[in-house]
């Protein structure tokens, strides 16, 4: 067992030793995006495990180590943990927990220090926890994002991004159930080994993967149906995880609709933009600021190609992320960024202009920047958009799933008849 060591204020580091002995649980957030994660954490030196356990009884195991009144993300994720690390009866000792932290006035931001209280409470205080962020925040030793890694994680997003977009277009049309599932299965299967290089940038590598993924989904046969689009929108661990948000993407399609997300991406270029938004009004590094805008418009070339490549072979593709902050003009403040803030907003909007009024809005219960940001904005949408037909859904440790099906259900019924009424 490697030997613990921890900084003068007393938190436990992830060592230099730990790092070629560990396992580092991930927990699950984004499916279509996490399992690539994954791969390209192991072909850098870590060996990363994702967490795919998806029973909602997860959030009991929560609540026996964390207050209660916390938000259903940090709840689901703490009882994911220690779930995990139980059943690991033998090797509980050489385990440990990454954990994405915002640095911003989202109760995310302190998910870190609520896990060490729990792993204390559950007698597990030996499990280092480490902090993925963008900022800079609780550095260890053995954990460093290279920049080889940094652009294989970018891949991994843009594929991810591009897989999610392909299935949700496809799979409500397909001839025959279960091709799409099956196609995906393939298509995991065959990156297996696509993170395994040694290269800095991998622009010809990437291009043509995804190409290849666009053909194979371009030929799976489909019918020529017309089903209303549904969104999905809100706080990010809810609006992705299927653990969050009781499989709301599989509840939808079996009520007989075309489910649409919008990018993962887009909430970290957010992230990013409203870092360099921030410098500009209240002060900071310039140098950090003309860093921060190099990332968004760097990314932003890589993904106008896919753009383009994606409505080349017939599917729709999500707008341009300086397009996307432009929809709130005279809505909302794009200075409203804590938790999801503008781009909640925007979201919605964008799905009302592309053919998706129907709109499921995801929240944990006593989530101030959604109540706000989504919730607080239905009124003002209604106004400009009197089509919109969107409902918000709380997920909370007490929250009825028969209730929060009754109101999916109300919303589902609402597309069905407005469709065929021609609206």
């Amino acid at each position: 067992m490697a030997e613990l060591k921890y900084d003068r204020g007393g938190r436990l580091l992830f060592t230099e030793a730990m790092r070629k002995e560990y396992t580092i649980l991930i927990p699950q957030m984004a499916p279509y995006h996490f399992e690539y994660f994954v791969q390209a954490f192991n072909t850098e030196g870590y060996q990363a495990e994702l967490l795919k356990t998806t029973d909602y009884s997860l959030i009991h195991e929560g609540m026996k180590y964390a207050h209660n009144d916390i938000c259903i993300p940090a709840m689901l994720v703490i009882g994911q943990f220690i779930d995990a690390i139980k059943k690991r009866k033998h090797d509980q000792d050489k385990v440990a927990l990454i954990i994405t932290q915002t640095g911003g006035g989202c109760r995310a931001s302190n998910y870190i220090n609520l896990l060490r209280k729990a792993l204390k409470k559950a007698k597990l205080e030996f499990v280092p926890i480490i902090s993925l962020n963008a900022g800079g925040l609780e550095k260890n030793p053995g954990f460093k994002v290279s920049p080889r890694l940094l652009h294989k994680l970018h891949d991994a997003m843009i594929i991810g991004d591009l897989v999610m977009t392909l299935v949700h277009q496809t799979r409500p049309y397909e001839a025959y159930a279960g091709h799409v599932d099956q196609l995906k299965v393939k298509i995991d299967k065959d990156l297996e080994t696509y993170f395994n290089h040694k290269t800095l940038f991998s622009w010809k590598r990437s291009k043509k993967k995804m190409l290849e993924i666009l053909k194979a989904f371009q030929k799976v046969k489909t019918i020529d149906q017309v089903k209303p689009k549904v969104g999905i929108v809100g706080e990010i661990y809810v609006k992705y995880s299927p653990l969050g948000n009781n499989h709301l993407e599989e509840t939808l399609e079996k009520e007989g609709v075309e489910v649409v997300v919008p990018p993962l991406y887009d909430f970290f270029l957010y992230s990013f933009d409203s870092r360099a938004h921030d410098i500009k009004r209240y002060g900071g590094r310039k140098a950090e600021r003309w860093l921060l805008k190099a990332i968004v418009w760097y990314v932003e070339i890589r993904r106008e190609k896919i753009r383009k490549a994606i409505k080349k072979h017939g599917f729709e593709a999500a707008i341009s992320y300086k397009k996307l902050k432009s929809l709130v003009h005279k809505v909302i403040d794009v200075g409203t960024h804590t938790g999801e803030g503008w781009l909640l907003t925007a979201e919605m909007i964008d799905l009302i202009h592309h053919g998706a009024p129907n709109i499921v809005c995801t929240q944990p219960f006593g989530c101030l920047p959604n109540h706000i940001a989504g919730k607080g904005m239905f009124k003002k949408l209604k106004s400009l958009h009197p089509e919109s037909n969107i409902v918000a859904i709380d997920y909370d440790t007490s929250a009825s799933r028969i209730n929060q099906l009754n109101r999916i259900n109300l919303m589902v019924s609402n597309a069905f008849r407005k469709l065929k009424e021609g609206k």
